[in-house]
Order: structure tokens, then C-alpha cells, then sequence
């Protein structure tokens, strides 16, 4: 994973490496935010930070969804209507005037570090 210069007052930790389930989403709650985080010990990079909620099913599931390749960008398939959001991005395939806000994120040693831009 490429280098990241963290400066703790810019960035927040929102759990521990072994909290991550690999190939898979867990969700995290940072404030008021619920964010879906994605490790991928075999990609690069490893890991991503995208919204939870689904403004199409109107329900915090994208941490559920199901990981695929679609035209070798790396997707979230929402759980409930299957709609795909670009991990990279957050921009559904299905619906161009959907997107999903990501994240920067992490690690540093153990912590996952998540920054919230205000």
C-alpha cells in the first residue's frame, strides 16, 4: 500500500486491523457518519472508506455489499437493489447522478485512520 503522510490531527481512528474482516465490509461510526470500510488484503490499495448509507434503498447497508470487479474497477453491490458503487469514487454504475462520498483512509501500524474533510 502506497505511503500516506498522517498527521493524528487530521485524521481519526476508528478501529484496529484485526476488526476488518478480509474481502469483506464492516461498518464504522465516526460522529454522526456511518462509514463502510472495505479491506482487500490483495489489492492495492488494501483498504477503502465509502458511505453506508444507500440513497436508493434509503437504508446504511453498502457494508454488507457484496465486492466484485465490474470492468476492472473495483464495486460495492448495494445488498438490498444491487445497484454497484465504484470503490475508488463512490459514482453508481446504474444511476450517474448517484454518488456516494469516500473517505482517505489508512493504517498506521494496527490503527485504521479515517479523515473526515469539513
Amino acid at each position: 500500500m502506497s505511503k500516506v503522510a498522517i498527521t493524528r490531527a487530521e485524521w481519526r481512528q476508528v478501529c484496529q486491523r484485526s476488526d476488518l474482516v478480509a474481502e469483506s465490509g464492516v461498518c464504522a461510526l465516526l460522529g454522526d457518519r456511518q462509514i463502510a470500510l472495505f479491506f482487500l488484503p490483495q489489492q492495492e490499495p488494501q483498504l477503502y472508506a465509502i458511505d453506508n448509507w444507500d440513497p436508493i434503498a434509503q437504508a446504511g447497508v453498502i457494508g454488507r455489499g457484496l465486492v466484485a470487479e465490474i470492468d476492472g474497477e473495483l464495486t460495492v453491490a448495494s445488498p438490498l437493489y444491487k445497484q454497484h458503487y465504484r470503490l475508488s469514487d463512490g459514482q453508481c454504475l446504474e444511476e450517474a447522478d448517484i454518488q456516494l462520498a469516500v473517505y482517505p483512509v489508512a493504517f498506521e501500524g494496527d490503527d485504521v485512520l479515517i479523515r473526515l474533510d469539513q
